[in-house]
C-alpha cells in the first residue's frame, strides 16, 4: 500500500511525515559521506514514532503526546499484539530522542555513522510492520 492510498488524512499526514523524515536519512546515508550522525539517530526515532502514532489514528485511539517507542507500541499492541515484538527495539530508539538533542541535560551521546545506520534500518522495520498492519486492515 502506498501512502497516497491511505483514506483517512490524519493517518495519511502522519505517514508523509515519516516519509519525508525517511527520505532525508537514506539520501543523506548514501550521498553524504561526512554527515552528523545524531541528527539521523534523532529522525530515525520520529520515523518510527510517527508511524506509530499513525496507526493509533488509524485505530481510531488517541494519540498520546510521547516519544517514548515502547509505550507507543505497547498501546498498539492492545489491538494486535505482534506489535510487542519490538519491545526492545523501541526502547533502544526512544534513547535516541533525548540523548542527540540536549547536551546541557548531561544525556547527550555522540552516536556514530554506524549507529545512524542501525537506527535507520530499526525504524523502518518499524514503518514497514505498521505499513503492513494497515494494507492488512485485519484489526
Amino acid at each position: 500500500m502506498t501512502i497516497q492510498k491511505i483514506s483517512n488524512p490524519i493517518v495519511r499526514e502522519w505517514f508523509l511525515s515519516a516519509q519525508d523524515d525517511e527520505l532525508l536519512v537514506e539520501q543523506t546515508l548514501k550521498e553524504n559521506k561526512n554527515y552528523p550522525p545524531n541528527p539521523l539517530c534523532f529522525l530515525a526515532q520520529q520515523i518510527a514514532e510517527k508511524s506509530l502514532k499513525g496507526f493509533l489514528v488509524f485505530i481510531k485511539q488517541e494519540v498520546p503526546k510521547l516519544h517514548q517507542i515502547e509505550k507507543l507500541l505497547a498501546m498498539c499492541a492492545k489491538t494486535d499484539p505482534d506489535f510487542l515484538e519490538f519491545d526492545e527495539t523501541g526502547k533502544w530508539l526512544s534513547e535516541l530522542y533525548i540523548t542527540t538533542r540536549y547536551p546541557a541535560d548531561g544525556a547527550f551521546k555522540a552516536f556514530s555513522r554506524a549507529e545512524a545506520k542501525e537506527a535507520f534500518e530499526k525504524a523502518q522495520k518499524i514503518k514497514n510492520f505498521v505499513m503492513d498492519k494497515i494494507h492488512q486492515d485485519k484489526i
